[in-house]
């Protein structure tokens, strides 16, 4: 006949492996972010380094040709933001120049956004109700943008505690 476990040592457990975890996540998470935002730049800069394979090409060279006035021919804006996005990869990948890669990220997050704005009958069904795929494609980035926010946060030695009344205390 097998006793059942009390609750109490249940939950002791629990906590105890809710503590680690919680630790590993403060110890990696942002190291983690920080990869996690290098790959998706990478990935997305390189892939529009080849015409016809990004599915933002179109609406990235007409937002750069209306915000340079048509200063600026639809190739070389789309190698410059190509470049741009790579470096921005690179730069979280390595963890190297991160005040200068968030700036990067932070002005091209700005372009990024305008279309909303510049075009909303590609990017609204309803305007600043509902986005379109587009919309949403580049509503999205508010969260890369809060990402490189609190990877930011610690560029000055900056980190995550993950007990922090435990630290408090001594």
């Amino acid at each position: 006949m097998s006793r059942a476990v009390p609750s109490r040592w249940r939950n002791a457990q629990l906590d105890a492996l809710d503590a680690q975890i919680t630790r590993w996540m403060a110890r990696h998470g942002i190291t983690l972010l920080r990869i996690g935002l290098g790959v998706v730049f990478l990935w997305f800069g390189a892939l529009k380094f080849i015409p016809g394979l990004s599915p933002a090409q179109d609406l990235a060279t007409r937002t750069i040709t209306t915000l340079t006035l048509g200063l600026l021919p639809e190739p070389i804006s789309l190698a410059l933001l190509a470049a741009w996005e790579c470096a921005i990869g690179l730069g979280m990948l390595s963890g190297r120049f991160m005040r200068a890669t968030i700036l990067l990220l932070l002005l091209q997050m700005l372009g990024t956004l305008t279309p909303l704005v510049l075009f909303p009958a590609e990017t609204w069904q309803i305007v600043f109700v509902a986005p379109t795929l587009e919309g949403q494609y580049i509503i999205k980035n508010l969260v890369l943008v809060s990402a490189a926010l609190v990877i930011g946060a610690t560029v000055r030695g900056g980190y995550i505690l993950a007990e922090p009344h435990a630290s408090s205390t001594s």
